[in-house]
């Protein structure tokens, strides 16, 4: 039983996911650094509002110079079929950053709905019914 705890708080303690993100954007959670750790074509083709691109092989020798010490770093890449936000997230923790991984990552973030940003201005898709709930919250 206690491993059981033990894992599943600890996935609460290093993963959060695009819900959770984007009201911590929209609040102004202090010290939040959202982090797009894709390649630059694919930051081109979107990105989260706010998020500073910091591709993962750069991240040991740029992070200092773009993240203050101390943030609240959330990783995130292309989705769930991806580990790019796990492997961002890891250089972060390597270096002494608080971090997480959002769950989902940049594909979940779009099909909820939620705005992004590209070179043409900032957009929005509509829900995708099968991620996002048609109410206002899931109630999980």
């Amino acid at each position: 039983m206690t491993s059981a705890i033990e894992h599943f708080s600890n996935r609460l303690r290093f993963e959060t996911d695009v819900s959770d993100v984007h009201h911590d954007l929209e609040s102004g959670t202090p010290g939040l650094v959202v982090v797009d750790s894709r390649s630059t074509e694919s930051w081109d083709q979107g990105r989260i509002p706010g998020a500073i691109h910091l591709p993962t092989r750069d991240i040991a020798s740029r992070a200092a110079s773009l993240v203050p010490p101390g943030s609240a770093v959330v990783t995130y890449c292309w989705g769930p079929g991806c580990n790019g936000a796990t492997r961002a997230a890891l250089e972060f923790a390597k270096l002494g950053y608080p971090v997480k991984e959002m769950i989902g990552g940049f594909e979940y973030w779009a099909r909820e709905g939620f705005p992004i940003d590209t070179a043409d201005g900032r957009s929005s898709r509509p829900v995708d019914d099968l991620t996002a709930p048609a109410t206002v919250a899931c109630g999980c």
